[in-house]
């Protein structure tokens, strides 16, 4: 998914020119199903009624179409900064049960306290550790007290063949934003945020590393 890093605009991909392929890459190395599916089931365990859902760097738009079909009655919003990986998304089935926004990670176009659940899906990877703190702000801020934060991101290589799929995809995202995650630093990071009950509900072998689920709440 797309986000604001070191100074530049990352797409979905990693690259630009790569964004019509990134379907595709998910699919082929990243056990899609299995992923989306959890991380579905966490984002709306316990969703209030009329809910706010609000995905951060939606990139080509599958998991918040996957969460309007999911949760029907709640408000899916998507939020992202590339308007080619936007496109896409609009031209798949079902888009039209989300609403799609502009926007980058550390600077959300919703107000103070506004929403149930934020979701973070392979994005904070691509920003240094400033970027990191001002997106997780952004997402403090925009939360109502008791929601929740959902991150899947990289974390800490298990072993050898996880660490040279972690290394592998630095090629493509560059390291300065996965070396907090290579370091399992990713849950300090929320913490240090102000979330609170940071918790690990999964972790899941990929082509590319250890891909780890988080939440955290609100205060």
């Amino acid at each position: 998914m797309g986000a604001e890093g070191q100074g530049r605009y990352v797409t979905a991909a990693g690259r630009r020119g790569l964004t019509r392929f990134y379907d595709s890459i998910v699919a082929l190395t990243m056990r899609e199903g299995l992923l989306r599916g959890r991380l579905a089931e966490q984002v709306l365990a316990g969703l209030p009624g009329s809910a706010r859902i609000v995905d951060v760097g939606a990139g080509t738009g599958s998991f918040a179409i996957l969460l309007a079909a999911m949760a029907p009655e709640a408000e899916v919003i998507a939020v992202d900064g590339d308007p080619e990986a936007v496109s896409i998304a609009r031209e798949k089935p079902e888009s039209e049960a989300v609403e799609w926004k502009a926007g980058l990670a550390g600077d959300l176009p919703f107000a103070d306290r506004s929403c149930d659940r934020v979701a973070m899906s392979l994005v904070l990877h691509h920003l240094d550790a400033d970027g990191k703190r001002a997106a997780l702000a952004e997402c403090r801020r925009v939360l109502r007290p008791g929601g929740r934060l959902h991150v899947a991101d990289w974390g800490r290589p298990q072993d050898p063949l996880m660490g040279a799929g972690l290394l592998a995809l630095s090629v493509f995202d560059g390291f300065d934003g996965l070396r907090d995650h290579a370091a399992g630093r990713l849950p300090r990071f929320l913490e240090g945020a102000g979330f609170a009950e940071v918790e690990r509900h999964d972790r899941l072998r990929t082509a590319w590393g250890s891909l780890e689920l988080l939440s955290a709440a609100a205060g």
